[in-house]
Order: C-alpha cells, then structure tokens, then sequence
C-alpha cells in the first residue's frame, strides 16, 4: 500500500507562465459599480500578455468603464491534484490594423486545437479563415497587460 501526503506550495514565475501557454480557456473578472463580474473566456497567452476576443455585452461594457482586470486559469484532475494562477492587470481593446491581424492569428492557432467539430465553434465570429475573422458580427479584440500574477498548486507526494 502506497502512503501519500498532500504537498501545497507556490508555481514559480516560469510554471505559471507555462499554465497559462498551455491553456485555452481562462476567467476574467472585473468590477463596476461594486458589482462583480466573473465569466470564461478563450484567450491566448503570448509574449506575456493576455490576448481575448469577445462580442459587445456586459463584460465589455464594465471594462470600458474600469479597465482594471483579474484574470484565473486552472488545471484540476482532483481535490487534491491542481493547480491555478491569478493575474491582475489593464484591459484594453485592440483597434490598429496589423495589431488586430495578429492577435486574431496567435488566438486562431492557440484555440481552434481545441474544437472537436466543425459545428462547435467558439461564439463571437470566430473561423480559421482570416478574411472570415470578424465579419459576422462586431467582433472586439483585446489584450491584458499583466502587472501581477500570483500561482499554487496541491498534489500528492509518495512517503
């Protein structure tokens, strides 16, 4: 009989950055008017930023207004095997040409892996084609400029 303890600690600066690559879908928080709001989006990490894509809402509509973000990814195979990192940063909407273009590219490529059919693909415009990126409907691109991030983790360890 195999004997376990459960070891918690911090990630270092590299494995959240790793997580965070490895990653397809996030939670982002932010706050207006004392209200919270916490939803999933698909994202991609790169260059040690946060790169998102959503359709006008909610969401947009409170980071418009306080463009100050928290943002959560985890990878849970139990209770006692996880791991999670927080980050906490600027939102800002992606509006310049060659900017948008790659952003949409790096996002396409880290996400589109992850669909299993055709018919399942993310909301919000999203295609593999590029001339398709966006044009049924307003699609918003933003990144999330990092300026803290924090990470644990708890897993079994053999005695």
């Amino acid at each position: 009989m195999q004997i376990f303890r459960i070891m918690l600690g911090s990630l270092t600066i590299t494995e959240i950055d790793d997580l965070l690559k490895e990653q397809v879908t996030g939670r982002i928080g932010c706050c207006n008017e004392g209200k919270t709001y916490i939803v999933p989006i698909n994202y991609v990490y790169q260059d040690g930023v946060i790169y998102g894509h959503s359709a006008a809402g909610k969401k947009i509509d409170m980071l418009r207004i306080n463009p100050q973000v928290c943002f959560q990814v985890d990878v849970i195979k139990n209770i006692t095997d996880w791991k999670s990192a927080i980050l906490w940063g600027k939102f800002q909407e992606i509006t310049e040409g060659e900017e948008m273009r790659q952003a949409m590219q790096a996002i396409i490529k880290h996400v589109m892996p992850a669909i299993e059919s055709e018919d399942s693909h993310p909301s919000h415009g999203f295609t593999e084609s590029e001339s398709d990126i966006g044009t049924s409907i307003d699609l918003i691109l933003y990144k999330i400029s990092i300026d803290e991030k924090t990470g644990r983790f708890e897993r079994p360890s053999q005695l």
